[in-house]
């Protein structure tokens, strides 16, 4: 059985940008960006079921398609591991503050199926 995970694990669309990623990974913690992946130009879906076949939670500033998508995933019975939605009005610095603050409180078991607004 594999040990349980401490931290979430981020994936991060390209509407999030790099700095945000960098800025994570250089704290230590497993974030992908979808220009990691190779994920530029895919569409809403393909890029959280890419965050899914990796058991990441999704970071997004697009509230509007996720929110329809958490919805349709959860009615549909599908899982996913968690979606941060975070505010495009915030700078990058306000945005690592309160994703630290969602790491540091939520386990990914704790992140599943759910959505967050930062």
């Amino acid at each position: 059985m594999p040990a349980e995970k401490l931290f979430i694990s981020l994936y991060l669309d390209e509407d999030v940008s790099v700095k945000i990623a960098v800025n994570l990974k250089n704290r230590g913690f497993d974030v992908l960006h979808a220009v990691d992946t190779g994920m530029l130009s895919a569409s809403d879906e393909t890029q959280l079921n890419k965050a899914i076949s990796e058991k990441r939670t999704f970071l997004t500033h697009n509230k509007k398609h996720f929110r329809i998508l958490h919805d349709q995933y959860i009615a549909s019975g599908k899982k996913h591991f968690g979606i941060i939605v975070a505010s495009r009005k915030r700078n990058s610095f306000e945005t690592i503050k309160r994703l630290l603050d969602i790491i540091q409180t939520f386990s990914p078991e704790e992140m599943e199926n759910q959505i967050r607004f930062i």
